[in-house]
C-alpha cells in the first residue's frame, strides 16, 4: 500500500527556486560597520552585567556560536557560555535598511520574491529578468553581487521547490552554495538528522525518535499510515517532503492583512508618562506607514506585554475606514490603554496595528439616500 501511495505522489521539478539566507546577518552587518568587532565573539543583546541580568540574544557571530550561543537564548546564559564576548545592543533600523538593499538586488533578477525575514528569502527564477537559463549560474551571480556591493556573505540553496532549496541553503553555512536536483534527493535527504527537516520541531523530534526515526532515511522508510496516526496532517507533509515533494508557490503577492509596529523596551517602560509617549510615537509611525502604502483599515489593535510576560490585545472596529490621522490613532490607542487598566506594572512591549486593510482608492463612503 505504501508503495502505491508513493507512486501516486507527483514530483514537480520544472521550477527553479533559490533560497538565500544571509550569514549571521545582524552580527555580520555590525562587523562590517565596526571592523574592530571581527576578531571578537560578538553577541547582539543588552549586556546583562549592566541591566540586572535581563535581555535575550538577537543573534551572535560564528565565533560566539561555536561556544553554544544562539538566538532567543537569555543574555545571562550567553554570558556564562562566552564570558569574553562583546555584547552590542541590536540596531534594527540599520538592519532593516541593509535588508532593503539586499532585496533590491533580489529584484534585479526576479520580482517573484518571498521575503521570510530581514535576512532570508525565496526566489522563483524559472523566468528571470537577466536571461539566465540555469538557476545555478544565476544564484552564483547573485551571491557574488551581494558580496561585491554590500560586503556581506550569504548561503544559497538551489532546487526545484522551496523545501529542498531551504534545506540546501542551510547545508554548508556560512558562505555555502548547494544544489539539489531530482537525482540528488535521496543522497541529500537520507543522511540528515530528522530534527533538521523543516516542520520537525523539538517535540516532534522527540516523538519521532521514540518511533525509531532519527534520520531522513528512516523517515523515508516509515509508511504513511504510521505518520498519519502519530502526527496527523503534518504526518502526510513529512511523507511528501522526505520524498522531495513540495508544491508550495513562492508567495510574492500576498495580500497584506495588517500594518503596524511593535516595540520591545529594555529598560522597561516605568511610568504612565513613558507609555503615553510611546503610544504617540506608535500612532505617528502607523499613520505614516498607512499613508505611504496608500492603505486604510477598519480595526485598530493595541498589544501590551508586561514585565511578567503577560500579553493583552484589544481592538476597536468601526463600520467605515479610519482616516489615516496620527492624532486620531493616538487618541484611540489611549482609550484602549485605559480600558486595559492603564499603568499597573512595567511594560516590556507595546504594539499598534491596523487590520481590515484596503487600498485608499476604494472609497467606502456612507451615502445619505435622502438628501
Amino acid at each position: 500500500m505504501a508503495d502505491l501511495l508513493e507512486i501516486a505522489l507527483q514530483l514537480n521539478s520544472e521550477r527553479q527556486i533559490v533560497h538565500v539566507d544571509m550569514d549571521a546577518f545582524y552580527a555580520q552587518v555590525e562587523m562590517r560597520e565596526h571592523p574592530e568587532y571581527r576578531q571578537r565573539q560578538l553577541i547582539l543583546a543588552e549586556d546583562p552585567r549592566h541591566n540586572g541580568g535581563h535581555g535575550v540574544v538577537a543573534t551572535a557571530n560564528y565565533a560566539a556560536r561555536a561556544l553554544g550561543v544562539h538566538s532567543a537564548m537569555s543574555a545571562i546564559e550567553a554570558l556564562r557560555l562566552a564570558p569574553d564576548a562583546l555584547f552590542v545592543r541590536p540596531n534594527f533600523t540599520l538592519y532593516r535598511a541593509v535588508s532593503a538593499q539586499v532585496h533590491e538586488i533580489f529584484h534585479r533578477y526576479t520580482d517573484i520574491v518571498e521575503g521570510v525575514a530581514f535576512d532570508e528569502a525565496y526566489l522563483d527564477v524559472t523566468a528571470n529578468k537577466l536571461g539566465f537559463t540555469a538557476a545555478i549560474a544565476l544564484a552564483h551571480h547573485m551571491q557574488q553581487t551581494i558580496f561585491d556591493e554590500l560586503h556581506l556573505t550569504s548561503s544559497v540553496g538551489v532546487s526545484f521547490n522551496k523545501f529542498l532549496a531551504k534545506l540546501a541553503s542551510e547545508h554548508n553555512k556560512p558562505v555555502g552554495f548547494t544544489f539539489v536536483g531530482v537525482d540528488d534527493i535521496r543522497s541529500f535527504l537520507d543522511p540528515l538528522p530528522v530534527g533538521d527537516i523543516q516542520g520537525v520541531g523539538k517535540q516532534t523530534e522527540i516523538k519521532m525518535k521514540e518511533l525509531g526515526i532519527e534520520t531522513g532515511a528512516q523517515l523515508y522508510q516509515t509508511d504513511q499510515s504510521t505518520l498519519l496516526a502519530h502526527f496527523g496532517k503534518m504526518g502526510y507533509e513529512f511523507y511528501r517532503r522526505i520524498r522531495g515533494v513540495d508544491d508550495r508557490q513562492v508567495e510574492w503577492q500576498r495580500e497584506r492583512k495588517s500594518l503596524g509596529n511593535e516595540r520591545t523596551f529594555n529598560p522597561f517602560l516605568q511610568s504612565e508618562e513613558e507609555v503615553q509617549a510611546q503610544l504617540t510615537r506608535l500612532a505617528e509611525l502607523l499613520a505614516t506607514a498607512l499613508t505611504k502604502r496608500q492603505m486604510h483599515g477598519k480595526t485598530l489593535v493595541l498589544k501590551v506585554r508586561t514585565e511578567a510576560f503577560v500579553t493583552e490585545t484589544k481592538r476597536l472596529t468601526q463600520i467605515d475606514f479610519y482616516a489615516n490621522d496620527a492624532l486620531l490613532f493616538e487618541r484611540l490607542a489611549q482609550e484602549i490603554w485605559e480600558d486595559l487598566g492603564g499603568f499597573q506594572e512595567r511594560i516590556r512591549l507595546l504594539g499598534l496595528t491596523m487590520t481590515g486593510l484596503a487600498p485608499v482608492t476604494f472609497e467606502n463612503l456612507p451615502l445619505d439616500l435622502y438628501h
